[in-house]
């Protein structure tokens, strides 16, 4: 039981990482004062914010590095970065805290992975905090947090990641997985819990730094709270040997290998499968002479017959939504083979056009705000502000949080740390291309501020206020989040009958264990 304990204080580990090395999303915390002690334009600072999001080009590495470094090596890697170069660090972070959640709860993998993640956005609120709460709020002393809180939480982690329980002691029986699932679930409501407590009062801890402080105690509180979860673990197994013992059936014991958990249906599916010939044709969908085969064939014959009666648009339908499907989920896929897969570029361009767009509207939050010049929160537009930022963090933020879930499920759980982190190298992109045409937009609507007008020979820093500034910048982002939308919806049908094979094959896995 020792062993169940210290994995939950793996996954308190992971939390306090994601809590508090999220540094991607508090750029808009600084990004005025940047502009205007550099002297910029808006599309100057927009290059700027590429800068800050490049280090997820290059986050593939860090799954690199765990081919052949331990964890404890990679996350102290990853401080060293924040450390000497800012914002290179995020997706070692990231790639470290999969990896802890996936080896330490297999059977609930999707839970620990969205958990530790929905922490990351909670970054931005605790660096404010503890910049009013000792500096001032000074824009100097939040960029030194940024580069030193990361590095002492690495430190504070290696502890309980050191100690994490080998592979045999992470085996649950069934019903001490259901057991895990709540308590996920309560973990789930305590970061909703801890998300609306910083909404609420982080805003008015600025001006007074003994009430930023009240209010950051809080909010360590709310992440302290977890650790009493390894106490009611073992509190659960006390209270199980002890009283239920003695009522106990003569049942045959069943529990689940880690790597078989969700790979074991996987296998079924996978024998008798031919090696795939990387040149040729329509590489996975052929597959043994197994059920699976027989289906596929068959869906191909249909989506044959009916071509010829619905026209050559029905086939280009067919094409995207039949061409090279995935027949099994969780079958591992390298770098190379992750490329060839069209699932893997309708899910690559899903996430460009949906995410990317969230990550590009928090980027320019701090222009936003000064363009409709509110720094109170209680009037109309105020109000409007917060519930607009509120509804793109929840929809995008949902996206996010599940994205690592999705990635292991359609391509394997091994290879994540290097697929998932080849997905979001199309951050940087949009950050240039969506925050480009933002800045372009505010800057022809701008006007040179006063003070540079007077003392100043180039007109360079630019602020535009008034809603004209983002007006036509949101409806080409709406617009773009269609595109989003749309490739969601072509990867949920191309991937439709896997998840049903899958989901036919664990009714029949619980149907034999009852």
């Amino acid at each position: 039981m020792a062993g169940q304990s210290r994995k939950w204080m793996v996954v308190v580990a992971t939390m306090w990482i994601q809590a508090l090395t999220g540094t991607n999303f508090d750029f808009s915390a600084y990004s005025s004062a940047l502009k205007e002690a550099m002297g910029i334009s808006q599309v100057q600072l927009n290059y700027l914010a590429t800068a800050s999001d490049l280090g997820k080009a290059l986050g593939w590495s860090s799954g690199l590095a765990l081919l052949y470094l331990p964890l404890h090596a990679v996350l102290l890697l990853a401080a060293a970065l924040g450390l000497a170069s800012y914002a290179t660090h995020i997706c070692w972070f990231n790639t470290v805290c999969f990896v802890l959640c996936i080896r330490n709860f297999p059977l609930n993998r999707s839970l620990a992975l969205s958990l530790s993640i929905s922490f990351n956005g909670a970054s931005a609120a605790i660096y404010a905090l503890v910049a009013d709460a000792l500096g001032g709020g000074s824009p100097s002393a939040y960029l030194l947090l940024n580069a030193t809180l990361p590095l002492l939480v690495s430190t504070a982690a290696l502890l309980p990641i050191l100690r994490q329980p080998p592979d045999d002691l992470v085996l649950l029986p069934a019903d001490a997985a259901k057991g895990d699932t709540r308590l996920f679930l309560v973990l789930h409501l305590l970061a909703f819990l801890t998300g609306v407590y910083l909404l609420l009062l982080d805003s008015v801890s600025a001006d007074d730094p003994v009430v930023s402080a009240a209010i950051l105690a809080g909010a360590v509180a709310l992440l302290a709270l977890p650790l009493a979860i390894p106490g009611v673990v073992c509190a659960r197994a006390w209270a199980h040997r002890t009283i239920y013992s003695a009522f106990s059936l003569n049942v045959p014991d069943f529990s689940l290998n880690p790597n078989r958990a969700d790979d074991e249906l996987t296998k079924e599916l996978i024998i008798g499968r031919d090696e795939r010939d990387m040149d040729g044709e329509d590489a996975g969908t052929r597959v043994g002479n197994g059920p699976v085969s027989a289906a596929v064939g068959e869906e191909r014959e249909i989506v044959a017959s009916r071509r010829g009666k619905r026209g050559w648009w029905w086939c280009c339908g067919g094409m995207v939504l039949n061409k090279d499907r995935l027949a099994v989920l969780g079958e591992e896929h390298s770098a190379r083979r992750l490329i060839r897969r069209v699932d893997f570029w309708l899910y690559y361009a899903a996430y460009f056009f949906g995410p990317t767009v969230g990550l590009v509207y928090s980027n320019n939050l701090g222009q936003i705000a000064e363009s409709l010049g509110r720094d109170s929160q209680l009037d109309d537009a105020g109000c409007a502000l917060v519930i607009g930022t509120a509804l793109v963090g929840l929809s995008s933020g949902f996206i996010i949080a599940a994205a690592v879930t999705v990635t292991s499920e359609l391509f394997g759980t091994e290879s994540v740390g290097v697929n998932h982190n080849i997905l979001i190298t199309n951050i940087p992109l949009g950050s240039l291309l969506y925050g480009q045409i933002a800045a372009l937009v505010y800057d022809a609507n701008g006007q040179a501020t006063l003070w540079h007008a007077l003392f100043k020979s180039d007109l360079s820093t630019i602020v535009c206020m008034g809603k004209k500034c983002y007006a036509n910048t949101f409806l080409m982002l709406g617009c773009i989040t269609m595109l989003g939308f749309l490739c969601s919806v072509a990867l949920f049908f191309r991937t439709k009958s896997a998840h049903d094979e899958a989901e036919r094959r664990r009714a029949l896995v619980d149907g034999d264990r009852d």
